[in-house]
């Protein structure tokens, strides 16, 4: 778990470019209409939209690699771009010998038939994105410290996690040669057996959707679906102002749920959240929530969310998982069919509304409504029965937590009026950064020899340190901290809040 938390924060770093691109690719659809149907811009606004898609479309179309270099950097000992190098060049090297035209000779010694070479097709995905960022950082992890004989000495340090990286990935991708097209070719199979179950099989295309996302897989899944891997390609016949009467299924059936879930079901979800923090840190978790709320309703984006909670609290993502395929399998039964080129955002729906394929866009206010009620009710509930640690509810309840933040707010005060009589036990003048007296923060952790190593998440001070038994919860409390989690042997979070980043800057200088 200590792991998965880590990787959902590295993974973090990337998607905070999804919302940039959804503003960027909605302006420009709003401006530009006939991108969306691959037609061309004419005029100054036209052009201007076309070149605000193309913009957003850099992101959004590269956002593997985005996953690789912000992985390589997240999960390393270290913030260096030495990481994000290795990471880099991991990718560089398994998404080029695992082109199509490059494993086709190895498949052919093995008289592999040409099918499988569909697979490598898709072998830029965010999946491999991750993986080459754990290459890079494991690497970088291992082999920063490497000390070469001295006629090989230029190689030694940081300099060779890159070296040790392009090796790693050699034998990823002579592994992935055999292991990739089973995978792909099981999510293939998964993808027709679900086809021929009718509109059920469109609630658990939705369901597997969301629940692939943690992994990245979803996409290779969306392939069967959305494009013409294997004959389908309800984006690609939709957006050709096809009917169903010209394929073989419900045109719109595998885009049409995701449409009331995106743009109402999230913003339930965010509220629940909302309302289930603590009263103290609601405008906090507000500031959070709120920008992926409107997000998902505008560009259907809904990432910067979902990361916000899935490895935190599995149990509630997998809710949210079924919640998707229960309101996708109740939309197609309702007649309701619209498509997106981007996402089932508002502007998708809008611009996609016009299209033959088309159908009751009007009952996205009662689907839309139904989805906010339940995702709020699920959310409310699930989150306050099983106390799950969604943001804002890092700490105890009840009296401890009015306690905690009673302490937080007093200590905070006192640091902000007088440094100097709030002295650590060294005698020197405290150092306090937005309220957060560091010293003591340092020696709540058992002081600078006792922390191995510190990183910060969106609210979290994350710290692994060599004895657990010498951090003092309360004396960080005391120095301003929300709360203390302990999610295993040698791991300690210290929530401080949206200013976290701040305080975390200040602790790495200090313990340089």
């Amino acid at each position: 778990m200590k792991f998965l938390q880590k990787l959902g924060k590295a993974i973090m770093l990337p998607v905070a470019c999804l919302p940039l691109c959804g503003i960027l690719m909605g302006l420009g659809y709003l401006m530009c209409p006939s991108t969306m149907q691959g037609g061309e811009a004419a005029g100054f606004i036209p052009m201007l939209g076309m070149f605000l898609v193309k913009a957003g479309s850099a992101l959004i179309d590269n956002i593997a690699i985005l996953f690789a270099v912000g992985v390589g950097v997240g999960m390393a000992d270290e913030r260096d771009g030495t990481s994000a190098l290795a990471a880099l060049a991991s990718w560089l090297m398994i998404t080029t010998l695992l082109k199509p035209d490059n494993v086709k000779p190895f498949l052919e010694l093995f008289s592999v038939g040409e099918e499988t070479l569909l697979a490598f097709g898709k072998i830029e995905n965010p999946f491999i994105g991750i993986l080459a960022g754990l290459i890079g950082a494991s690497s970088y992890n291992r082999f920063k410290d490497t000390s070469l004989p001295e006629w090989l000495s230029f190689f030694s340090g940081k300099r060779s996690t890159v070296i040790a990286s392009g090796i790693a990935s050699v034998v990823v991708s002579a592994i992935l040669m055999v292991v990739w097209p089973t995978l792909f070719g099981a999510l293939v199979k998964m993808g027709l057996t679900i086809v021929g179950m009718g509109n059920i099989g469109a609630g658990v295309y939705a369901f597997l959707n969301r629940l692939l996302i943690p992994v990245g897989l979803h996409h290779a899944l969306n392939n069967v679906f959305w494009f013409e891997t294997i004959g389908l390609g309800d984006i690609t016949h939709f957006w050709a102002g096809e009917t169903s009467a010209d394929v073989s299924w419900s045109l719109g059936m595998y885009m049409s749920g995701f449409f009331p879930c995106m743009m109402f079901g999230v913003p339930g979800a965010a509220l629940a959240i909302v309302h289930c923090a603590p009263k103290e840190k609601r405008k906090q978790v507000i500031g959070m929530v709120a920008s992926t709320a409107i997000c998902a309703f505008v560009c259907g984006i809904t990432e910067p969310f979902e990361f916000m909670f899935m490895f935190a609290s599995p149990v509630l993502y997998f809710a949210y998982a079924i919640l998707y395929g229960i309101f996708s399998y109740i939309t197609v039964l309702s007649g309701f069919r619209a498509g997106f080129a981007f996402s089932a955002g508002a502007t998708d729906l809008v611009f996609s509304a016009s299209l033959p394929a088309a159908q009751k866009t009007w009952m996205i206010i009662p689907l839309g409504l139904a989805a906010f009620v339940v995702f709020y009710l699920v959310f409310r509930v699930m989150i306050t029965a099983l106390d799950l640690k969604t943001p804002g509810r890092e700490e105890s309840s009840g009296a401890d937590e009015e306690k905690s933040a009673k302490a937080a707010t007093a200590s905070a005060a006192a640091a902000k009026t007088d440094k100097i009589e709030n002295a650590g036990e060294n005698g020197k003048e405290d150092i306090v950064v937005e309220g957060f007296n560091l010293n003591a923060i340092l020696d709540g952790l058992g002081g600078r020899e006792n922390i191995q190593t510190l990183d910060n998440c969106v609210t979290r001070l994350r710290v692994e340190v060599k004895d657990s038994d010498a951090v003092n919860e309360g004396m960080l409390k005391a120095a301003g901290a929300k709360a203390v989690v302990r999610p295993g042997a040698g791991s300690v979070q210290v929530v401080i809040g949206l200013k976290v980043q701040k305080v975390a800057d200040e602790l790495r200088k200090m313990l340089s």
